[in-house]
């Protein structure tokens, strides 16, 4: 019987890729490198700012430059994240469900003040009992252990928590705290990424979280 759940927040409740990619670009185009396309930016992120700026920034880059990249996109993104991000469609109903019979928590890979601003401002009716970025120095997804210290809180045995996650590295966590990994499918991977990686439901739309709550 699932009695809980945690949500990754990029691409599983937020679609934040225009300004990620926005912010990117910008640091790219400031030095004279390679742009991409935005819809190339779902494979870059998911595993923190320094990895999406390190497979945005060209083979070869030396790790001076992008130590000053991921700086430059930190500094522009604290200026445009809520440029065009918005909740995915469905979501805040999905929200309204699930919070009338469970606890619910976002673990997302952002630095843990900026996932508390976002979720602050994009959810204000807070419908999330804990909130969960990475803290510095700290251990991210996909290392179990701050979704094991959210059920610990809850005081809810692991294997009834479901993790809803759009990419392998959400994937990856739930399986690795014993959770059951769901799969969304309106962010920025792909089924075959998530089968791949352990996702034993997959959600094509998040009204279809009844079925989970059906069994």
């Amino acid at each position: 019987m699932i009695s809980a759940a945690i949500f990754d927040l990029d691409g599983t409740l937020l679609n934040t890729l225009g300004d990620l990619a926005f912010a990117v670009n910008f640091a790219l185009a400031e030095r004279g490198l390679p742009l991409h396309e935005p819809d190339a930016y779902r494979l870059f992120v998911g595993d923190g700012m320094e990895t999406m700026v390190k497979r945005a920034a060209p083979d070869g880059t030396g790790p001076d430059i992008l130590a000053a990249l991921v700086s430059r996109v930190k500094a522009i993104y604290n200026e445009c994240w809520a440029r065009t991000t918005l909740p995915y469609e469905g979501i805040a109903a999905m929200l309204d469900e699930l919070s009338r019979t469970m606890p619910l928590a976002v673990l997302s890979n952002k630095p843990h003040a900026f996932t508390v601003g976002m979720v602050r401002h994009f959810f204000p009716e807070q419908r999330f009992s804990i909130v969960q970025g990475s803290p510095p120095g700290k251990v991210a997804k996909p290392d179990p252990q701050l979704a094991l210290g959210i059920a610990a809180q809850w005081r809810v045995p692991a294997s009834a928590v479901m993790f809803l996650g759009d990419s392998k590295t959400d994937m990856k966590t739930a399986v690795a705290a014993n959770m059951l990994p769901v799969g969304v499918l309106w962010g920025f991977r792909g089924r075959e990424e998530l089968e791949a990686h352990g996702a034993r439901i997959l959600l094509n739309h998040p009204s279809e979280i009844s079925m989970i709550l059906q069994g």
